[in-house]
C-alpha cells in the first residue's frame, strides 16, 4: 500500500505520543499520584499504532489491561484518559474505571478490560452487530500471548469464523505472559499458526516495524470488510517494562531489554527510515518532541485541577434505565 509522507509523519507523532504519555504514567504513578495498577506498553508502540492506522474512524476496538495505547491510536485525548487515571470526574469513565477501564463509544472504542480474554465475545458481539446492520465497519480485538490461551479466544475464533464476521483478532505477544515465557506456553509454535483450525489467515510480523504492521493489518481489515470474515495477526513486540509497574522482572535479564532497545526500538528505527527518506530532519524531530511533550503537560495539569467524584454518584451510569 502506498503511504503519503504525511501519513508517515502521522504514525509517527502517535508512537512518540503513546510513548510520552505511558513514561509520564510512570512517573507519576511512582509518585503515588496514581491509585490501582498501570500496566504499560512501552516498547509496543509500532505493534499498536500500525494497527490502529488501518481503521476508519467508526470501526471498534476493544482493548486489554494494558490499553493506554490503544485508545490513544484510536483518537483518545490525553486530557480524559490522565483524569480517569487520576480516578476524577472529568475522566472518559467518570474517574470510575481507573487505567484499566477506559471506553469512548464516539471513536468506537469500546472499553479496555481487565479481564484476561474479557473482550474477545464482546467483539464477535459486535461484529455481528455489524453484520447485521450491513454497516460496512471492522472490529478489532487486541490481547496478548497469554489471552491466547483462555477458551474465550477459542470460542470467539470459532464463531466469527462460522459466520464470516468482520473482527480482526491482533495479538500483540510481547513475548511474556505476566512471567510466564511464550515460548513455553504456547502450543502450536504461535498465536497466528492457531488460524488453521478456524480456516482463516493468519499472520506475523515484526512488531517493531510501523508499516509492516499496517500493510498486514490493512490487508486484514480489508478482507473482513469485503465480507471475508476473520483473520488473526501476530505482532511480535516487546514490553520494557514489567508486567506491572512495581514487577522486578526476575523472570528475564535486562540483557534481554537492552539488546531490544538499540537495535529494535519501534521509535528509533521508525525515525531514522524517515530521515533517510528525507521526509524528516532532526530540527523537525525535536519540534514534535517539545509540542507533544507540551500536549502530556498540559493533560496532566488538567486532570489534577479537575474535582473527584462526588460520593452521590457512585451508583451512577451503572443501569441503562434506571
Amino acid at each position: 500500500m502506498d503511504i503519503s509522507n504525511e501519513e508517515k509523519l502521522s504514525l509517527l507523532k502517535k508512537m512518540l505520543l503513546i510513548r510520552a504519555f505511558e513514561e509520564k504514567a510512570e512517573a507519576l504513578f511512582q509518585q503515588k499520584l496514581i491509585p490501582g495498577f498501570v500496566h504499560l506498553s512501552i516498547g509496543q508502540e509500532a505493534s499498536t499504532t500500525g494497527s490502529c492506522a488501518a481503521l476508519r474512524q467508526d470501526d471498534y476496538i476493544i482493548s486489554t489491561h494494558r490499553g493506554h495505547a490503544h485508545i490513544l491510536a484510536k483518537g483518545g485525548n490525553p486530557k480524559y484518559m490522565f483524569a480517569e487515571l487520576f480516578g476524577k470526574a472529568t475522566g472518559y469513565c467518570k474517574g470510575k474505571g481507573g487505567s484499566m477501564h477506559i471506553a469512548d463509544f464516539s471513536k468506537g472504542i469500546l472499553g479496555a478490560n481487565g479481564v484476561v480474554g474479557g473482550g474477545f465475545p464482546i467483539m464477535v458481539g459486535a461484529g455481528l452487530s455489524i453484520k447485521m446492520r450491513k454497516s460496512g465497519q471492522v472490529g478489532m480485538v487486541f490481547f496478548g500471548d497469554g489471552a491466547s490461551n483462555r477458551g474465550t479466544f477459542h470460542e470467539a475464533c470459532n464463531m466469527a469464523a462460522v459466520f464470516k464476521l468482520p473482527v480482526i483478532f491482533v495479538c500483540e505477544n510481547n513475548g511474556y505472559a505476566s512471567t510466564s515465557p511464550a515460548e513455553k506456553m504456547v502450543a502450536g509454535g504461535s498465536v497466528a499458526n492457531r488460524a488453521k483450525a478456524y480456516g482463516i489467515p493468519g499472520y506475523i510480523t515484526d512488531g517493531s516495524n510501523v508499516l509492516e504492521v499496517l500493510e498486514v493489518v490493512h490487508d486484514a481489515v480489508e478482507r473482513a470488510r469485503s465480507g471475508n470474515g476473520p483473520s488473526i495477526v501476530e505482532n511480535e513486540t516487546c514490553r520494557y517494562n514489567g508486567h506491572f509497574e512495581g514487577d522486578r522482572q526476575q523472570y528475564r535479564t535486562q540483557d534481554e531489554i537492552h539488546s531490544y532497545k538499540q537495535d529494535r526500538d519501534p521509535i528509533q528505527r521508525f525515525e531514522l527510515i524517515l530521515k533517510q527518506e528525507g521526509s524528516l530532519t532532526g530540527d523537525m524531530a525535536e519540534q514534535i518532541k517539545r509540542e507533544i511533550t507540551g500536549v502530556i503537560n498540559e493533560a496532566v495539569q488538567f486532570a489534577m485541577d479537575s474535582p473527584l467524584p462526588a460520593p452521590e454518584d457512585a451508583l451512577n451510569g451503572l443501569l441503562v434505565n434506571p
